[in-house]
């Protein structure tokens, strides 16, 4: 006698069949790796050793399903900073040492609180130099008179190819080629003190549990460039404001997930994405 199944049944079933990782690339992918290739090779006209270390973020970096690709695959989204900037909460000492990949001079921000959470402003403080006889960075701090990091920082290369902005990202797009959202960013290798009570807040489900959310705090943040909506047409806080940018962290906490919720998730966002598609319509 053939087993018989609700239609709920037979979806669930069918899904879990069809959506499973399947060993190739797919072209949003090449297409990520081909710019973060591109990317690293680019280096500032002063300083032939400062570089770009870039980092996939978005659909590219969050999906490990397969069918479901092309409709909820939309641009490219990448991230990328200098290796001679790095942002560190306020108050916190300059670190001295740093990950493979920074240049032997650095210079270091911090992350001074605004009125809007989730946005901040970019202070100047340190000079990190590397020790000529080790790996460690010795600090000069800067003079007191604050120097603010502003927010609207492309070049004019960026500018004559760039489409469009999109929010803090600039839109590069080929007639027939994916569209690419490209953001450049400040790099933060430690958790922002603006998100202190994540880590610690009460979990109804346990879920993160507590080696993800070390993985995520071990990951810090990014700082974007973008000012909130309400002050991008005030003089001075609309370009020196900041995003506090946690991709990084959505990465971590996607990936996550057992493929029947990441089914469930994209499942959700292509019936958000339909919806919203008829409403502008």
């Amino acid at each position: 006698m053939e087993e018989k199944l609700d239609v709920d049944e037979i979806i669930t079933k069918f899904l879990l069949n069809t959506t499973r990782l399947r060993p190739r690339l797919t072209e949003h992918a090449v297409k990520a790796a081909v710019l973060c290739c591109n990317l690293v090779t680019r280096r500032p006209r002063d300083d032939e050793e400062a570089a770009l270390i870039p980092l996939t973020t978005g659909s590219a970096a969050e999906f490990y399903i397969e069918p479901m690709l092309q409709l909820c695959f939309g641009d490219v989204d990448l991230m990328y900073y200098w290796n001679t900037q790095l942002a560190i909460p306020r108050g916190h000492s300059p670190p001295s040492k740093l990950p493979d990949g920074f240049h032997n001079y650095v210079q270091v921000v911090e992350i001074i609180d605004s009125h809007f959470p989730g946005y901040v402003e970019l202070g100047l403080r340190y000079l990190l130099t590397q020790c000529s006889d080790d790996d460690t960075y010795n600090s000069v701090e800067y003079d007191r008179g604050m120097h603010y990091f502003q927010n609207r920082w492309f070049s004019d290369d960026d500018s004559k190819n760039a489409l469009q902005k999109h929010g803090p990202a600039q839109q590069f797009a080929a007639k027939g080629e994916i569209s690419v959202d490209s953001v450049r960013c400040v790099r933060c290798l430690l958790w922002p003190t603006q998100a202190a009570d994540w880590p610690t807040r009460h979990r109804n489900y346990e879920w993160p549990d507590s080696a993800t959310v070390g993985r995520v705090v071990s990951n810090g943040c990014d700082l974007v460039p973008v000012a909130h909506r309400q002050c991008r047409q005030h003089e001075w806080m609309g370009k020196y404001q900041w995003r506090l940018s946690f991709s990084r962290a959505e990465i971590v906490l996607i990936n996550s997930w057992m493929p029947l919720q990441q089914i469930v998730y994209h499942l959700l966002r292509v019936f958000y994405e339909d919806r919203a598609i008829d409403r502008k319509c």
